[in-house]
């Protein structure tokens, strides 16, 4: 699903929803159906029972006259509003995630050249595209912080390096914002890209929402970046699995296009799925217009920090991001606690808010926690603050001791609070580069215990969840802090390696 913008349309046409409203009138229309999909919007249907009518009635399959078939249909229009709203040349609307973004990307760079130059820390659908496309990979690796065990972004200056010994670099492929929210200086990395005639692909998975108000980060496409995936549905409101790639119009826009749109067309689903692609112009369409309600958003998670910072006990991540030079900014949506300050775990934090508040967060370390506020919603921050703050501290009465201290000695001495950062462990550095990732991935393999792999070639792409940055690619040395990091992710509360064969990553996948 895709289109070529066609000119600018007036301001007030961001106000409509052009594929969403041609689907509600589709459905409300009096049909016989007798075509895919099966559960054919019949009301006494266990679906509409469950779900309600309503859904049913919109799950359309593509192909309809009207709706995405024929000239200028709503699903043209809505994807030029959206590539209007992001500032693209050209956008495609995608049904299996950011995911899919990356993938396309990767496909399409061995067209430019031979050689990838990644950030280490991108997600592992990067690391899929590899072995889809085949390309060699030059990693750069990124700022780690000590403390919190996470990692933030690279420089300009590390990129220009990466590309200095890279003769057949084809694109230089980055993660802006970060997991916990720092953004990367993407207009200087573009400039340092483009100096060597490459073009900048950046995964904005989290920054979807970037641009739509004047106290959010600037997006990178108005920073300079050729190719940018967006998960929209993750703080941009639309439905899980929902997300955009959009096409800057810039010095490669006419090379990249047509290879874009023939990638897309590999791995897109013929069967893409219209209750999805409507939230993607809903989605767009609240952005584009509601800038009073983002901007609420932002004042909901300052409020939300500065109660935070007032209380004392816990501390907000990104106050220490000036101390790296790769942050140039923070996602105020995102509010990253450092729960050690207040004596738990991070994974401890989590499980106690989920099962005991009914409390959800986005993501655990073992250091902290992360809440995202997304964009037009307005959450409960009291209930959250009031949940944080009556978690248990088993250590705060002891006498003397700071904030910080409870929380290293309180992970160091319990067992149930354990987790890859619990102890001090830090990220594991990469082992060597032995293979490319597609020639690990199809090699003859072998499973074997976990210790016995460690100094061989690994097969798979193992990344601790979440953030699902891989710990280890295919084609590089495992190493036994490797292993160590991912069996303790592993037993942690909510820690799950995607990639491993089992749950308590007792057994590795390596070349034969």
């Amino acid at each position: 699903m895709n289109t070529r913008t066609t000119g600018q349309h007036a301001p007030s046409a961001q106000l409509r929803a052009p594929y969403a409203e041609a689907l509600l009138r589709h459905a409300g229309r009096d049909w016989l159906r007798l075509n895919v999909p099966g559960h054919a919007a019949t009301p006494g249907s266990d679906l509409a029972g469950f779900f309600g009518p309503r859904v049913t009635a919109l799950d359309f399959p593509p192909l309809l006259d009207g709706i995405d078939l024929g000239p200028d249909t709503p699903l043209d229009q809505a994807l030029e509003l959206a590539a209007e709203a992001w500032g693209a040349r050209r956008t495609w609307f995608l049904t299996n995630g950011a995911s899919q973004g990356n993938q396309i990307a990767s496909m399409v760079a061995p067209a430019l050249g031979r050689t990838l130059v990644v950030q280490r820390s991108v997600h592992s659908s990067v690391i899929d595209g590899l072995v889809l496309s085949g390309m060699d990979a030059v990693f750069v690796q990124p700022s780690v912080d000590p403390e919190q065990g996470i990692a933030h972004g690279v420089t300009a200056a590390d990129v220009a390096a990466a590309l200095a010994r890279t003769p057949d670099a084809a694109a230089v492929y980055i993660v802006s914002p970060s997991y916990f929210g720092a953004v990367a200086d993407v207009r200087a990395i573009a400039d340092t890209a483009h100096a060597a005639g490459v073009p900048l692909i950046v995964d904005e998975a989290w920054g979807s929402h970037f641009g739509f108000h004047p106290r959010l980060p600037a997006r990178a496409l108005a920073m300079g970046a050729d190719l940018v995936t967006s998960s929209t549905h993750k703080l941009a409101g639309s439905l899980t699995q929902s997300a955009m790639l959009h096409l800057a119009e810039g010095p490669f826009a006419d090379r990249l296009e047509p290879l874009v749109e023939r990638a897309f067309r590999l791995v897109q689903s013929t069967s893409a799925s219209a209750l999805l692609t409507a939230s993607l112009d809903l989605a767009r369409r609240r952005l584009a217009t509601d800038a009073d309600v983002v901007g609420g958003c932002v004042d909901v998670a300052e409020r939300l920090r500065g109660a935070v910072r007032a209380l004392g006990r816990f501390e907000v991540v990104s106050d220490g991001f000036h101390a790296f030079p790769d942050i140039v900014g923070a996602d105020p949506l995102r509010i990253a606690i450092d729960t050690r300050a207040g004596g738990i775990a991070g994974h401890e934090a989590r499980r106690q808010l989920f099962r005991d508040h009914q409390v959800m967060v986005e993501v655990a370390t073992g250091a902290a926690i992360v809440a995202v506020i997304g964009a037009g919603s307005v959450p409960d921050t009291d209930r959250f603050v009031e949940a944080l703050h009556t978690l248990p501290s088993p250590l705060t009465d002891l006498a003397g001791a700071t904030h910080g201290d409870r929380g290293r000695e309180t992970n160091a001495d319990s067992d149930a609070d354990s987790g890859p950062d619990s102890d001090g462990l830090r990220l594991p550095d990469p082992g060597a580069t032995k293979l490319t990732a597609r020639e690990a991935f199809l090699s003859p393999t072998r499973v074997v215990a976990a210790e016995d792999a460690v100094g061989r070639i690994s097969a798979d792409t193992l990344a601790a969840y979440p953030p699902g940055i891989p710990n280890v690619l295919p084609g590089e040395v495992i190493t036994a802090e490797v292993v160590r990091f991912l069996q303790q992710t592993a037993a942690a509360p909510n820690g799950h390696v995607r990639g491993a064969i089992d749950r308590g990553v007792t057994r590795l996948r390596v070349v034969a």
